[in-house]
Order: C-alpha cells, then sequence, then structure tokens
C-alpha cells in the first residue's frame, strides 16, 4: 500500500510538473540537421503548390481541348500537366529524403543530449528517474518524438498548404461551392480537440507503466540467478504479465478514443463530396455547361480533385494530430530529463589542485531531500589527517555510505562544511576532487570487456606493469594469470563469470590506478577472505601510506589496525577512538567485537580434528 501510494505521489508530481519551453528545449537538439529541416518542408512546398495547379491544368484541357477539339490545346496541356508531374514527383522525393535524415538526426541528438545529461546528474537526480524510465525515454519516446517530427516536417507543411490554397482556387471556380469545405473545419476542430482533451492523460499513463515494465524486466534479469535459485519464474511472469495488461488496457482504452478520428473524417468527406456533386450538376445544367454563363464539366471535375485533396489534407492532419498527442507526452518526459537540473555543479572559479588526503566535517547535516524532517547524517564534526587510516563500523542504516559519499560530492551537505585539503570540496572542479578520491561502492560494477579494459577506467594511461602493480596490492593478480587469457580475459555484464571476492579485488585494483590522495573501500572486501583481507590492508600501509584511507567494514579485524574507528548509529558518530579505546569505552563495539570472536572461536572448535564430533 505504501509503494503503491509514492508511486501515485510521485506521478501527480510529474504531471504537475510540466517542462516550460518544450519547443526550444527539444528544438536545441537540431544542431547539424537544420539544414534539412528546412530543406524538405520547402521542396514539400513546392510539391503542394503543383499538386494544386495540376487540377486546372485539367479543366484547361478538357474544356479547351477535348471539349472544344482543339488538338493543340490538348498537346500543350498534357506536356505542361507531364512536367508538372515530373517536378512534383521529384520534389517527393527530395522531401522525404530531407525529411527522414533530419527526423533520424534529430532521434540521434534526442537521445545523445539525454544520456549525456543523465552522466552529468548526481545522485540526487538519479533517484528522481528510475532506471526503467530513462531507458523509456531514451528509446520508446524518442521514436514517438521522431515520428511525429517526421510528420510535421511533410504532413504538417503539405496539408494547410493543400487546404489554404485548393479552397483558393475552388473559391474562383465557384464560391458558393466551395463555402461547402468551411463548413467541415468547425466540425472537424471540435471533434478533435474533444478527441486530444480526453486520450492524452491515457497516454500519459501508459508511459508511466511502461517504465514500470522496463523496470521490472530490468530488476529480473539483473537478479536472474535469484530468481532461479528461489524458483519464483511464476511470480515474475505474473508480475510482468499484471503491468504488460495495463498497458493493454490503456492502449485499447485510447484506441477506442481515437477510432471515433476516422468516421469522423468520412463523414466530413462524404458529406461534402454529396453536395459539390450535387450543387455542381445543378449549376452545370443550369448553365447548359456554358463557361461564360457558369459551371463547366471540367470545371466540376477540377472541383470534385479539389475537394478531394482538401479532404485528403484534413486526414492527414487528422493522422499527424493523432500522432502529435501520442508524442506530446513523450516529448514532455524528454524534456524533463533535459531541463533538470544537477544538484552538483562545478563553482564559477574552481580551485584546480588538491593540496592532500585531510578531510574535515564541519557540523554536517545531510538530507537525502530538503523536505525530509529527520535528517541522514546529524551535525557530523570529524577530522582526518592527511594519510591517515580510518576504520568505520556501525549497524544497517547507520549512514556509514551516505558519509562517505560526500567526499566526492557523489551528494552536497545539506547544512555545513566539508573540506578535503583544506578547501570546501565545493569550491573544487569537479572533475578534479573526483579523481583524486577513489571509491569502491558496496555494489561492485565491472563491465563488458576484457580484464586490463575494466582496469584502465582508473587510469586510460596505465602500462601493463602499472596493472599488474596495481592488482597485487589488491591481491587479484594471482586469480587473473590463472585465467588462460590473463589480463586480456573476457568480462561478461557486471562480471558475472568472476566470483564476488574477485569482482571486489579488481574494482580495488581499479581505483588504485587513480592513484588518489583518498581511498574509500565502502564494505569492499565483505566477500574475500580474512587472510587476502589482511594482505590487502598491510600492502595499503607498505605501498600506498600518503594516501588517506577510509574502511567501512562488517568486520571488526578489517578495521581494528586502523588510526581511528568510528561507531556511527542513526547517523551520528557515537564514539570515536583506536580499537583498544573503543573495547575499553564503547558498549556497541565491544558487542560486536566479542560477538565476532566468538563466532570465530566456534567454528575453529568445529573445524579441528579433535573438537568432539570430529575426526577419530
Amino acid at each position: 500500500m505504501t509503494t503503491s501510494t509514492s508511486a501515485d505521489a510521485k506521478r501527480r508530481n510529474a504531471k504537475s510538473d510540466k517542462p516550460k519551453h518544450l519547443l526550444r528545449t527539444l528544438g536545441a537538439s537540431m544542431r547539424e540537421y537544420k539544414k534539412e529541416s528546412l530543406l524538405a518542408p520547402a521542396f514539400v512546398t513546392i510539391e503542394s503548390i503543383l499538386e494544386i495547379l495540376i487540377p486546372t491544368i485539367m479543366a484547361a484541357l478538357i474544356d479547351q481541348g477535348i471539349t472544344g477539339g482543339n488538338m493543340n490545346a490538348i498537346v500543350k496541356f498534357g506536356l505542361i500537366l507531364l512536367l508538372c508531374s515530373a517536378v512534383s514527383l521529384s520534389c517527393g522525393f527530395l522531401a522525404g529524403r530531407f525529411a527522414a535524415v533530419a527526423a533520424a538526426g534529430f532521434a540521434k541528438n534526442l537521445r545523445h543530449d539525454q544520456f549525456e545529461q543523465v552522466q552529468r546528474f548526481s545522485f540526487t537526480n538519479i533517484d528522481r528517474f528510475s532506471t526503467g524510465s530513462i531507458i523509456t525515454r531514451l528509446t520508446t519516446d524518442v521514436t514517438n518524438v521522431q515520428v511525429a517530427f517526421m510528420m510535421m516536417v511533410r504532413m504538417g507543411v503539405r496539408a494547410p498548404i493543400m487546404v489554404v490554397v485548393a479552397w483558393f482556387f475552388s473559391f474562383r471556380i465557384s464560391p458558393s461551392i466551395s463555402m461547402v469545405f468551411l463548413a467541415c473545419v468547425p466540425i472537424l476542430a471540435i471533434g478533435l480537440c474533444g478527441l486530444a482533451v480526453l486520450v492524452h492523460p491515457v497516454f500519459e499513463r501508459v508511459f508511466h507503466t511502461y517504465d514500470e515494465l522496463n523496470n521490472v524486466v530490468d530488476e529480473n534479469l539483473q537478479g536472474v540467478r535469484v530468481v532461479k535459485s528461489f524458483n519464483r519464474e511464476g511470480y515474475e511472469v505474473s508480475k510482468f504479465d499484471g503491468i504488460s495488461r495495463r498497458i493493454f488496457k490503456d492502449f485499447i482504452k485510447a484506441e477506442r478514443i481515437m477510432s471515433f478520428n476516422m468516421p469522423l473524417m468520412m463523414l466530413c468527406v462524404y458529406g461534402s463530396m454529396i453536395l459539390i456533386s450535387w450543387m455542381g450538376a445543378d449549376q452545370i445544367v443550369a448553365s447548359g455547361n456554358n463557361p461564360a454563363v457558369g459551371l463547366t464539366t471540367g470545371d466540376l471535375t477540377a472541383l470534385v480533385t479539389y475537394a478531394m485533396q482538401i479532404l485528403m489534407a484534413m486526414m492527414m492532419l487528422s493522422m499527424m494530430f493523432v500522432m502529435v498527442i501520442i508524442s506530446q507526452a513523450s516529448a514532455e518526459r524528454i524534456t524533463r530529463v533535459l531541463q533538470e537540473k544537477s544538484t552538483v555543479v562545478d563553482p564559477r572559479n574552481p580551485v584546480r589542485s588538491v593540496a592532500d588526503g585531510s578531510i574535515e566535517f564541519d557540523d554536517v547535516t545531510f538530507r537525502y531531500s530538503q523536505d525530509s524532517e529527520k535528517p541522514v547524517l546529524d551535525h557530523i564534526d570529524l577530522d582526518i589527517p592527511s594519510g591517515a587510516t580510518i576504520g568505520i563500523v556501525g549497524g544497517t542504516g547507520s549512514a556509514k555510505s551516505s558519509l562517505v559519499q560526500l567526499i566526492p560530492r557523489l551528494y552536497d551537505v545539506s547544512e555545513g562544511s566539508l573540506k578535503v585539503g583544506g578547501v570546501d570540496v565545493r569550491d573544487y572542479d569537479l572533475e578534479l576532487l573526483r579523481d583524486q578520491v577513489a571509491m569502491v561502492l558496496q555494489k561492485n560494477v565491472l563491465f563488458s570487456g576484457t580484464i586490463a579494459e575494466n582496469l584502465r577506467w582508473g587510469n586510460p594511461e596505465a602500462t601493463d606493469e602499472d596493472l599488474r602493480h596495481a592488482c597485487r596490492l589488491a591481491q587479484a593478480d594471482g586469480f587473473i594469470r590463472e585465467f588462460p587469457d590473463g589480463y586480456d580475459t573476457m568480462l561478461e555484464q557486471g562480471g558475472t563469470n568472476v566470483s564476488g571476492g574477485q569482482r571486489q579485488r579488481l574494482c580495488i585494483a581499479r581505483a588504485l590506478l587513480k592513484k588518489p590522495k583518498i581511498l574509500i573501500l565502502d564494505d569492499s572486501t565483505s566477500a574475500v577472505d580474512t587472510k587476502t583481507d589482511r594482505s590487502i590492508r598491510a600492502a595499503f600501509r607498505d605501498e600506498i601510506p600518503d594516501t588517506t584511507k577510509i574502511i567501512i567494514a562488517q568486520r571488526v579485524a578489517s578495521v581494528q589496525e586502523s588510526d581511528m574507528i568510528l561507531v556511527m548509529d542513526e547517523g551520528r558518530i557515537m564514539a570515536r577512538g583506536t580499537h583498544d579505546e573503543l573495547l575499553e569505552t564503547c558498549d556497541e563495539y565491544r558487542s560486536i567485537y566479542e560477538s565476532q570472536t566468538r563466532s570465530k572461536e566456534s567454528r575453529t572448535e568445529n573445524q579441528s580434528p579433535n573438537a568432539e564430533g570430529g575426526a577419530r
């Protein structure tokens, strides 16, 4: 119930937060395709005018050539018709080509601009958009806008020209008959606007449901091993089907509403044709087919052709109208990403060097959301000298990770200040700061590619010897050499073809290649054995003594040799000191240490050959 309420609240907020200057924001992504975007309508205009001229030329051919028995007129107007048709065909081809290039290029730039914008987001910004939502905006939403743009630069230009100019030519032939078309305009306008008002909210809801669907697929594929190990395939399929069924119902509802579009158009088309035929025939009979007195057969032929052109243009407008309604929701969602302002930005005159790895928290308070009543971190004061090793322990939810994520500005402090090298982190060039702070997060992520390619994320210029040295420090060189291809071994997406401990050591090696002034390990050795963990810490102590090291761990053994250990609880530092000092002064730390020590002793006794129940 809580999750549903939260989702509804987010949806309401998204609806109320309509993006501003939508066309201007999207238009900025045209860039190098502006020429094609202008040429396509230009050729459409020429094509449309020529098509409108053809019925008038045909009427002259009928009246002066066929009815008048003048072969020269037939040849003359026939050649003019062929020329107009050829030029119109060429312009139509060029218009289609330029429109396709402009639309595809526009879509390419939209995807690029959104992805680039997401890369600039802080964690706070990313928290506002789910993974599935961003994927939908980069794929389905962009495709909808691309199709709508293609229709607008062709149909959106062609249809109004056809309607206005064709009506002008028909008015010259018969003012009374041409008024039939004007009677259709208010009927279509009222009908189409009514459909738009009804269907737009449905399409908005559909795209939000698409986000949920993509989230479910992403979550399922990421956790497919867990799903299979717990035999939950049936549950996952039913969850997927439930969301898919909602999309189906919403689309059925939208299509049911939009299905009135075509009958409305047909009513106007056939109603107009009947009226034109009746009024035209009446005028021809009254004039005796005499052009000097009234309407002729050629004029009626031209009027019927213009009627079809006008009504077909209206039908094109109707089709484009439907696509624009669909794409409007997509355009708003894309614009919302493009207009999102990162909460972490570079200062106007950034500091471009980090003096050392010293860290100072000065009365720091942090909230993930400004609306939160209770802060995640509450008035933290902490001084860490450069080169020190700091351990952090505490229960789940004690804000250990939140504390260290402020150092490289993954989030910004809500109150107080945080300094690195004696300078507030908000005054640094962001790229420079993050180059000097290497962080191995709880969730270790490797990318598809070779081990060497993954390691060079830390330093693209690293030599093979640099890679091996960093891996020796992280205790990864040994198992890498056991692979047949060594450092050229291909890793699957997420590094799923190596163990959790191997993945952690590769991520540590990748961080070390940055040669940072501050190294943060956020529970990053939990999957390695205690001997390997001890070897990694010894390598840190001997090889990078000037680097400030912050180690978050669940095992006391991982931090007990630290210069200072912090015990955190509910966003506060409840105790600090060395291992021996905390054993004497902090009940919480002593309790953790003793429980882990007893657990270790118990495992040792159970594994001993002389223990009761052991080998005899």
